[in-house]
């Protein structure tokens, strides 16, 4: 690292800062303004403040990682958490999620179980819910930070200069963490001051420069992997197959891979049920929540997945040249930072780490707000403090934005890497979760006893297997989910159905398919027509299945174009123009008018 390097990661920190404390005033006004925006966002801004948080440092980390590990086989690894999510959002559940109405993905419930003890229940439920999954993914970003800033800062250098005993110890022996409190703490400066605005704002300059970054990385990787280098990769490198069992694995650090085939099949099935539930309890129902109109909310969920094509293309070109020409990787989850170490030149290495920071900031930045969205509209508002003011309820926010911030950091420094704690929430805290959701929307007979039942018996067996780490991924899912269902059916029907006036307000507002028969018949006439002709199954169906195409052919074309692998590069890009144009006439024709159609409808 050199001088201007260093120059470029500072101005980039001043600058976000700074923005925060510009848009303090506005975003201070109440709590929608404040975690929502005041629903003025345009729709292009508020896709790429979601596609950006999802590009986050620790998860690029991670795709790299894995990438390096098993090669292109590895993109069914990434179905566990939702990366076909976009061909959902866009193809209904966006529109679902806006003509809700609500403030927080908890306060939700309450719009789909009642006002009366059940809504509640559910929605406290959920609220808890939704803080830990946030605190536990501010633990993850903790690991990923201090990994990936130890690579550049030397703080073992600056401890030579201290004098104090205690403090030259714990820059050298705790060196990522000290980092990982750094970073965290500024950006949780420009949250707590901004809200949703400063999130979005900077989440926009953050797209550009991650944007720019990534295309320089994809280039540098192009132009240095020769026919030679290539030559050097296994031979299944570049193929999708899924083996039933990789031998080679057993008894190495990578044996939790051994038996692919049947991590294959729980990573798919939890992708389905994790996008069928809608988004989770996190940042993504908040930027759904903040769109003008349905019509605006399903244009997010289309572009969601755009901004993120470079993500893959970075991706392939940093694992092909650490698996190609860097030796002695003792440690795959510093394959990304090692590698901009060495090939980046000076300069253009700190506009670049700028961007990953950038990509870092926007994830945990994200967040948090959605957290501490949960601790005070869902938590604080109904059961400490009902009649606060709206600015009584911006400044709790602050306590609650540093409540969160705290929890997750301990978290982190809890776990020991970031397959350890990225697993367990993905594939056992999450299991919990997912069965209770998709019911939620398809389901006219669960009610909010039931849903709060599902989620309490997914938590608990969760935590069962955080002490229980040996259990393999593709028994815990499975039995989790099975709880999970068996506990909400059952507790829905030995207690009162949700009121019928609340599931008809319900169907008329949001006009869900599925199980909805008995609700159906006592809608009006008019809302079952509007019902009928705007959000028909198949033609949902038919849009996500083409969105899953043209978002699979959009990240692999990038990917095998930096390796050089022009024919499999063509066939995915094809695939990808084909379901694109496809859907200009089965999804872009047949969205909502706007505003003015969602008011016909108990709106």
């Amino acid at each position: 690292m050199t001088g201007i390097d260093y120059v470029a990661i500072v101005a980039y920190f001043v600058l976000v800062v700074g923005l925060g404390f510009w848009y303090a005033k506005r975003a201070s006004t109440d709590l929608n303004s404040y975690f929502l925006g005041g629903k003025s966002l345009h729709w292009l801004a508020l896709a790429m403040s979601g596609s950006v948080s999802n590009f986050d440092i620790t998860g690029t980390m991670w795709i790299i990682s894995i990438l390096y590990v098993l090669g292109m086989k590895s993109m069914w690894h990434h179905w566990m958490w939702g990366v076909l999510m976009g061909a959902f959002f866009m193809g209904y559940m966006g529109k679902w999620v806006r003509r809700s109405g609500v403030m927080t993905a908890a306060e939700w419930m309450e719009t789909r179980f009642g006002a009366g003890v059940g809504g509640k229940l559910a929605r406290t439920t959920c609220a808890l819910m939704g803080v830990l999954i946030t605190a536990s993914f501010i633990g993850y970003a903790f690991q990923g930070i201090g990994k990936f800033a130890s690579v550049y800062i030397p703080l073992e250098a600056v401890a030579e200069h201290v004098s104090a005993p205690w403090l030259q110890s714990l820059l050298s022996e705790h060196e990522p963490a000290v980092l990982a409190l750094v970073i965290i703490s500024l950006t949780t400066l420009y949250v707590i001051l901004g809200g949703l605005y400063s999130v979005v704002v900077t989440d926009v300059i953050q797209t550009i420069i991650l944007t720019v970054a990534s295309i320089f990385i994809a280039c540098i990787a192009w132009d240095r992997l020769t026919p030679e280098a290539l030559g050097s990769l296994p031979a299944d490198w570049t193929s999708l197959r899924v083996p039933w069992r990789i031998d080679e694995f057993a008894g190495t650090e990578n044996a939790g891979f051994q038996f692919f085939g049947a991590l294959v099949i729980v990573w798919v099935m939890k992708g389905f049920l994790l996008n069928l539930g809608g988004p989770a309890q996190m940042y993504d129902a908040q930027r759904f929540l903040a769109a003008r109109d349905a019509r605006d909310a399903a244009k997010v969920g289309a572009a969601w997945s755009v901004f993120l094509v470079v993500r893959w293309a970075m991706a392939a070109g940093i694992a092909l040249l650490a698996t190609t020409g860097v030796a002695g990787v003792t440690d795959s989850e510093k394959v990304m930072p090692l590698v901009l170490l060495r090939f980046l030149p000076d300069g253009i290495r700190g506009v670049v780490i700028a961007g990953l920071l950038a990509a870092f900031m926007s994830t945990f930045s994200s967040t948090v707000n959605s957290g501490a969205s949960f601790i005070v509209r869902d938590i604080w508002q109904p059961y400490f403090r009902p009649h606060a003011t709206e600015r009584q309820a911006v400044r709790f926010s602050y306590f609650a934005t540093m409540l969160i911030v705290l929890i997750g950091i301990g978290i982190g420094f809890n776990a020991d890497s970031i397959a350890q704690i990225w697993n367990w929430m993905m594939m056992a805290l999450s299991a919990g979760v997912v069965v209770p959701n998709v019911l939620r929307w398809y389901w006219w007979r669960m009610n909010g006893v039931g849903y709060a039942t599902g989620i309490v018996a997914g938590i608990v067996l969760a935590l069962v297997a955080l002490f229980n780490p040996e259990m393999p991924v593709y028994v815990v899912f499975p039995l989790i989910c099975f709880a999970s269902l068996m506990a909400c059916v059952a507790v829905s029907f030995a207690t009162k159905p949700v009121a019928s006036e609340v599931l008809v307000q319900f169907y008329e507002t949001v006009r869900p398919f599925g199980l909805w028969g008995p609700v159906r018949e006592k809608v009006s006439i008019s809302c079952e027509t509007l019902e009928a002709k705007s959000e028909s199954f198949g033609l949902a169906a038919l849009n996500v299945g083409l969105g899953m195409v043209a978002i699979t052919g959009l990240y692999l074309f990038p990917m095998y174009l930096v390796g050089h692998w022009y024919g499999k590069a063509a066939m995915w890009l094809g695939l990808a123009l084909g379901a694109i144009v496809t859907l200009a006439f089965t999804w872009y024709r047949n969205l909502p008018a706007g505003a003015d159609r969602d008011s016909e409808c108990g709106r």
